[in-house]
Parts: structure tokens; C-alpha cells; sequence
């Protein structure tokens, strides 16, 4: 890995001088609420059509009834409600110089319920893409209008969904050209009926999901018109009851049709494939990814879902609960996975840590992904305890890059802005600098995010591609290939979802190592229409939209 050490880092954070000011406050006031340490996400998407990432922050707010902010562990910093920040970076003699501003107020936006998690999707294809917010509550839909303003359309829609919801995936799941969407719902809890738990008999601790019934998912079937049918009981989603916090829509059988697999909590996972008539399979089970490979279900929170080996279908990585490791599930193209962690490398760096958010992405870009993961307990740690720590659920995230014997190394020591212990959940992952490679947006709980800037992966060959569908919006599900001599080298997909309660960007990078080449790529639209494109130029972005049938 390219400069690996303190002296050059290769993720470095870049919030302060980039003008984020936005804190997570989570309403704690030592009652130790369920709710209070599982959020936040936030989502990198470009509202305002500029070409650059913008950011949405969720946002929690005082727990307890009669609780005020004078109660609180940690008083809260600025707003508490979600947070819109508009992306002014600009150049300033050839450096491009982070900016970024907050434009809540102007925007409309005003999301007081208790925050968890945000997608994004262009719901009305307008080519202005829109937000629909996760919380412990009502949810809500925030239409782009397309002027920099966005309005509450939750009610007209038909979307809402009052449960306990954290993440969720915009999905043509019927191939009709409209976006729909699922939603994934964690537990039934209620916050005025407390629960007991403790670390020891002395020290109270968080309780866990076992303490509470799973909740079904809904999927909402986009009619086209602004409004949506709930099609859970048709499609045979409600049929399953989970503990969703990951949610990720992919084609992992290779028949050109989303699927969509659900990271459940401390139960058995879901992979919902889509019989091509409107409803779904659990084939989960059959498929190898409920449970791992010792036949037990593990507290699954984050997902990702990509072609890790560069053989063309899509694997999938799990995050989870203290001494349970992070999973991969290696796809064999058909929909049938074999868990891989531990010969991967990936299982035994995660043994000691609680993750959350997570992502594939090319650090280097020399066309084979490497990994991050943000982790932060849910179970007080005893030496925080023993420290007198008032929120002792810190740890160090980590950064996992590929070795070249394919297997994956934890680097985390080499990376000092790495090094700060935290209560990490969200993690969204895109090129907020627009120089070609990934840079990840961390979110902490209780605590301010961290911009974390990639300073190796643009000193490599790249390609960028933003694809639209026909109708000029996120081409969501679409596939590309990197050909070289006719074989397919790299497949890489659009897609915002995954991690946890969080929104990537929709673009796609193709890492083209110190190769000086004009690369082959084929297109894989998601109604199952090829494109092949072979002039295009390395070294920036490219907008291609889908061609309308001849």
C-alpha cells in the first residue's frame, strides 16, 4: 500500500478546515435508552445538481419524558434537528479548498422526530434527487423541488412507516423504470416501559435487542403517479419477522433482477430474491447467509455488497457484535456464498470490536478493493468504566487493504487520524473532493463526524462514471465492466445504499492502477440492455445517460 506511514497518511481528516460544525446529540442523561447509541447515518448526494457531494446529517434529540437539555450528559451543540450542508468547495490557486455550508434553513428541511437513518432516491424522476429519513418514529419523504427547497410529501406519498426504522434502499424491485422502496424496521421498543440490564451487579449497561421482538420490513411499490402502495403483504416481505439495521439491493443470482438482502440483529439474515412477478424468496438459508458458517446467527448491522474478487458477481460483508468477527460471504455467481473471513483476513482484525458502517472501495485505485469499517460498542467496556469514560463505548475504527496474495490487512495503526477512539455508526463513502478516488464521511454518536480525505487513490489511473436512466435520474442497479482483451477485469455497480443507515454516492470509480490506457467498459442497465463504451477519457467523470429503445 502506497504511503503507509505517519509521515504521509493515506485518509486524512479534513473537517475542521472544511467548515462541518454539525454534532450529533443523542438525548443521553444516563437512563442508558436503547435508542440513544444505535444512530446516526448521514448521506453524501448532490442535491442541488452541481456536481459535487452534499451532506445530510441525522440528527437525535432529548430522551425522557420531562427532560430537558439541562439533563443531558453531552448539551447539545447547534440544531438539534437534521442537518443539510451544501457543498462550496472550490479552487483556490490549483488546491481545491473544502467548504461547506449549512443551508437547513433556506432549504426547507425541517426533521424534528428522533433520527437514525437517511436514503436517497429520485422518487418522481425529475432528475432532482430526493431523501426519505429513518427514525424512531414517523419517517419522512423531503421532495428535491429542484430550486435548492425541498417539501414534506411523506403524507401524499403514502411512505410513512412509524415503527422503529434505520435503513433503507430505493429499488426498482419490478423493473417498471420507478424507483421503489424498502425499509427495513429493527424492534418493537418503547422507550417509557424501561428496561433493567447490567454489566455487573453493580453497573448498570445497555440492553440488548434480545430484550425486544423483532419488527417486520415494508416495501412500497412506486405507482408513478407521487404515490406508493404498501406491497409488503403481496411481494412476501411481512412474512418474516428480523431485526433489520443493514439493508442492501443487489443481483446476486446473475438473472438481471434485484435482490435484496436484510442484515438482521441477533437473528438469522434475509435474502429476499425476487421472483421476477412482483414477490420475493428468502433463500437466505439455502444460500449460506442467514447464519455463519458454525450455523449462528450473529448481530449483523452493517452490509456491502461488490465484485471483492474481480470475478464478476457480487460478494457481500457483514459487520457485527464483539467477538462474533466481521463476515464475507463470497458469491459463486449463482446466489450461493461460502463464508470466507477467516481465510480473507478479515475475520480475526475484528474479533475485539463492535462494527457498524462499512464499505468496499478502491483506496489506491489500482483496481482491487480494499475495506473500512467504523466500530463503537453497545455494551459498556470495563476499562472505560473503570476510567470514569460518562459514555464508555469507544474504539478505533479500521482500514483494511488488500495484500498481494489476496488476502486483506488491517492498517490502522498507520493511519494517525485513525487513531482517536469513538462511538462510530454511519459511514458514507464517496469522492467528496471530485479527484478521483473515495473519501469516507464517518459519523459518530454523541460526538462530531469526521471527513476523512483520500490522498493516495488520485495519483492512480481512474475513471468516473455518473449513469442515468432514460428518464435522466440515478440509473440505480445499473453495472459496469472494466474489458481488457475482451475479459472482464473489474465489475462495479451504482448503487447509494448499504452500510448502515447511511447514503453513498451514486457514482462509479473504476481504478485503473499506473496503466496509461483508454479503457473498454461495458454497461449493464437495469433492465438487462448492454453498452459498450471505448473513447472515453481517463481522469475524470463522464455522465452517460441510457439510450432510448431505436
Amino acid at each position: 500500500m502506497p504511503n503507509a506511514n505517519a509521515a504521509d497518511p493515506v485518509l486524512v481528516d479534513a473537517t475542521r478546515q472544511s467548515g462541518i460544525d454539525f454534532v450529533h446529540f443523542n438525548g443521553m442523561s444516563g437512563e442508558l435508552f436503547f435508542i440513544e447509541m444505535m444512530g446516526a447515518g448521514g448521506a453524501l448526494f448532490d442535491y442541488d445538481h452541481d456536481g459535487d457531494l452534499d451532506i445530510y446529517f441525522v440528527q437525535g434529540h432529548m430522551l425522557g419524558e420531562g427532560k430537558t437539555h439541562d439533563d443531558a450528559t453531552f448539551p447539545p451543540v447547534g440544531a438539534t434537528t437534521d442537518q443539510l450542508y451544501r457543498n462550496d468547495s472550490e479552487r483556490v490557486e490549483g488546491q481545491l479548498q473544502l467548504q461547506f455550508t449549512n443551508v437547513t434553513r433556506q432549504s426547507g428541511i425541517v426533521s424534528p422526530g428522533y433520527g437514525m437513518g437517511v436514503t436517497v432516491g429520485d422518487v418522481d424522476q425529475d432528475g432532482h434527487v430526493d431523501l426519505y429519513v429513518m427514525n424512531y418514529g414517523d419517517n419522512m419523504l423531503w421532495r428535491n423541488r429542484g430550486d435548492g427547497t425541498f417539501e414534506d410529501i411523506t403524507a401524499a406519498a403514502g411512505v410513512n412507516d412509524p415503527r422503529w426504522s434505520v435503513s433503507a434502499s430505493f429499488v426498482d424491485y419490478d423493473r417498471d423504470g420507478l424507483p421503489d422502496l424498502y425499509v427495513g424496521n429493527y424492534l418493537e421498543h418503547d422507550i417509557s416501559v424501561p428496561k433493567v440490564c447490567r454489566m455487573s451487579k453493580r453497573v448498570r449497561d445497555y440492553c440488548g435487542p434480545s430484550y425486544n421482538a423483532g419488527e417486520t420490513d415494508s416495501l412500497f411499490r412506486n405507482l408513478g403517479d407521487g404515490r406508493f402502495e404498501n406491497a409488503s403483504e403481496s411481494a412476501g416481505i411481512d412474512q418474516a419477522y428480523g431485526g433489520a439495521l443493514g439493508i442492501i439491493a443487489a443481483d446476486f443470482n446473475g438473472d438481471s433482477w434485484p435482490d435484496i438482502f436484510v442484515a438482521n440483529d441477533g437473528v438469522a439474515n434475509q435474502l429476499w430474491v425476487n421472483q421476477q412477478d412482483g414477490t420475493f424468496e428468502d433463500q437466505a438459508l439455502l444460500g449460506g447467509v442467514a447464519v455463519n458458517r458454525d450455523g449462528m446467527a450473529e448481530g449483523s448491522m452493517g452490509i456491502d455488497a461488490q465484485d471483492f474478487d474481480n470475478d464478476g458477481d457480487f460478494d457481500v460483508f457483514l459487520t457485527h457484535f464483539l467477538q462474533e468477527t466481521n463476515t464475507l460471504y463470497v458469491n459463486d455467481g449463482s446466489g450461493w456464498f461460502e463464508d470466507e473471513s477467516v481465510a480473507s483476513g478479515l475475520g480475526n482484525p475484528s474479533f475485539r470490536y463492535t462494527a457498524f458502517g462499512a464499505a468496499w472501495f478502491d483506496l489506491d485505485n489500482d483496481g482491487w478493493l480494499d475495506l473500512f469499517s467504523v466500530n463503537g460498542a453497545v455494551k459498556k467496556k470495563p476499562d472505560q468504566v473503570l476510567a470514569g469514560d460518562p459514555y464508555p463505548l469507544h474504539e478505533s475504527n479500521q482500514l483494511f487493504v488488500r495484500t498481494a496474495d489476496g488476502r486483506y490487512s488491517d492498517v490502522s495503526a498507520d493511519v494517525p487520524d485513525l487513531a482517536q477512539s469513538r462511538v462510530s455508526r454511519g459511514a458514507a463513502f464517496g469522492d467528496i473532493d471530485n479527484d478521483g478516488d473515495i473519501d469516507i464521511l464517518v459519523l459518530n454518536n454523541a460526538a462530531a463526524p469526521q471527513l476523512l480525505i483520500n490522498t493516495v487513490g488520485q495519483t492512480a489511473g481512474w475513471i468516473g462514471l455518473d449513469l442515468l436512466n432514460r428518464a435522466g435520474s440515478i440509473a440505480v442497479g445499473a453495472e459496469v465492466r472494466l474489458l481488457v482483451d475482451d475479459k472482464v477485469v473489474q465489475t462495479r455497480r451504482v448503487r447509494v445504499d448499504g452500510s448502515y443507515a447511511s447514503a453513498n454516492d451514486a457514482r462509479v470509480l473504476i481504478g485503473l492502477g499506473k496503466d496509461d490506457i483508454i479503457p473498454t467498459l461495458e454497461i449493464k442497465w437495469p433492465d438487462g440492455s448492454r453498452q459498450t463504451l471505448d473513447k472515453l477519457q481517463p481522469g475524470r467523470y463522464h455522465r452517460i445517460q441510457q439510450r432510448k429503445p431505436e
